[in-house]
């Protein structure tokens, strides 16, 4: 069974940047295609980026340009880095496997302040 944990987030004002981290256990990390998702007050839980086995990334449209997911297979650690962040970026962020085979962990909380 994965186990996750979530990391980096915190406070901060528009335009300015975090790096989420997330250490994952119980899996081949090698050879998953993980994922960072999120969910805002209100709403549902949405992908924001994935990043597969062989190194390939996809973003949602809100976030191109912006973030990057990263992965660290010796550390078995996915990375979120987050910049030019917008009011709208505030959410809990969660990790899992693209295809969202496991439970969730407790994520981390970003606050973006305007």
């Amino acid at each position: 069974q994965m186990r996750v944990r979530e990391s980096g987030g915190g406070l901060v004002e528009a335009g300015g940047s975090l790096r989420l981290s997330c250490l994952v256990g119980g899996i081949n990390f090698k050879i998953a295609h993980m994922a960072w998702f999120r969910q805002a007050p209100g709403k549902e839980r949405e992908l924001v980026a994935s990043r597969s086995s062989a190194g390939i990334t996809d973003y949602a449209e809100s976030v191109k340009g912006r973030f990057t997911i990263s992965g660290d297979n010796a550390r078995t650690t996915l990375f979120l880095k987050m910049d030019s962040l917008k009011p709208e970026d505030t959410a809990v962020y969660y990790c899992n496997t693209a295809g969202q085979s496991f439970g969730w962990g407790q994520g981390t909380q970003v606050t973006v302040s305007s």
